[in-house]
């Protein structure tokens, strides 16, 4: 089934708010951390270690408790979960201080193979969204054979940078505002002495559904006082638009990027109905990127940080794909 809606199953249209399931003082540890080609990646692991494999991967401005009803619920399913911070989040740290805190699409995706490369994980499911859904695509659209699914919140995520500098709908650009932001100085400084306020705004502004307490806000926004944080997000969202330089070390990467390649793992791609940044579509947009596309789904009530508001729905969709 290429395209399907998980209205009907949850009462048409109603509007009720989304639910907070997980209580603020639950949290996903302990913590491991393993060598992983740039960085000392700090994860969290649940579920049987001879499992199928899930790398859950988390976005902007978020953390590894997006996954924190996803992860035991997987984990129970017997899935082997793994869940890292990524480059700039939490504890994860880079090896060495002259290494570049590049933010840019190859870099993040790199990372994740450089972390089942560590952990010795021959094949997985990448699923995540923002950030981590990228990291996902890139992953498996350059590492295919590391692949054995994906689940990607808003479709195909590879960014097409010769085309960045295009307008979108003015109604579609608003909701850009931080990424116009953090291309000045002043968006940078801003970054670094409000963190936290920002954070708080794109979370109310990407999720008007989802009625997170502070302890929920808290436990996730101590992972920005990472001393890499803000270098990461401000080259992540420059170099998007051609207006940061990559690190040469991803050069081959981002060029075979630019190509858009075909995903050609078993995917299932999401979209909430209420995302306050990337509105729903019917998914025919990103239709010809995956050509073992199993399912497009549209979740109810859902926001932009999916699998905390509807944790449900993202642990079906990975187990279809496990099932796959």
């Amino acid at each position: 089934m290429e395209f399907s809606q998980a209205r009907a199953a949850k009462g048409g249209t109603d509007q009720a708010a989304t639910p907070v399931r997980a209580a603020a003082s639950r949290r996903l540890e302990p913590l491991r951390s393993v060598d992983a080609g740039l960085l000392n990646v700090s994860y969290y692991e649940e579920g049987p270690a001879d499992g199928p494999v899930v790398v859950l991967l988390h976005g902007f401005p978020y953390d590894i408790h997006s996954y924190v009803d996803v992860a035991p619920q997987l984990a129970a399913r017997g899935c082997r979960v793994i869940v890292p911070y990524l480059r700039g989040y939490g504890p994860t740290r880079f090896l060495e201080a002259k290494t570049p805190r590049s933010g840019e699409q190859a870099a993040v995706g790199d990372d994740m193979i450089a972390l089942i490369d560590a952990l010795k994980i021959p094949r997985a499911i990448f699923a995540g969204y923002d950030w981590g859904g990228r990291a996902a695509c890139v992953g498996a659209a350059l590492w295919p054979e590391r692949c054995s699914g994906l689940v990607s919140v808003n479709g195909y995520l590879i960014q097409d940078i010769a085309r960045a500098m295009v307008p979108g709908k003015p109604v579609r650009e608003v909701a850009y505002w931080y990424q116009y932001y953090f291309q000045i100085e002043r968006g940078r400084a801003g970054l670094a002495a409000n963190r936290r306020e920002i954070a708080r705004i794109l979370w109310k502004q990407w999720s008007p559904n989802w009625h997170f307490d502070e302890a929920t806000f808290e436990r996730t926004a101590s992972a920005f006082d990472n001393p890499d944080y803000v270098d990461v997000v401000i080259h992540s969202y420059r170099h998007r638009y051609g207006l940061a330089e990559s690190d040469p070390r991803y050069a081959d990467l981002e060029r075979r990027l630019a190509a858009q390649p075909v995903i050609t793992a078993p995917t299932i791609t999401l979209d909430g109905d209420a995302d306050g940044v990337n509105p729903a579509t019917d998914g025919t947009a990103h239709a010809a990127k995956f050509n073992r596309r199993l399912a497009h789904r549209i979740i109810p009530h859902a926001g932009h940080n999916l699998p905390q508001e509807e944790p449900e729905a993202f642990v079906a969709a990975v187990m279809d794909v496990v099932k796959a």
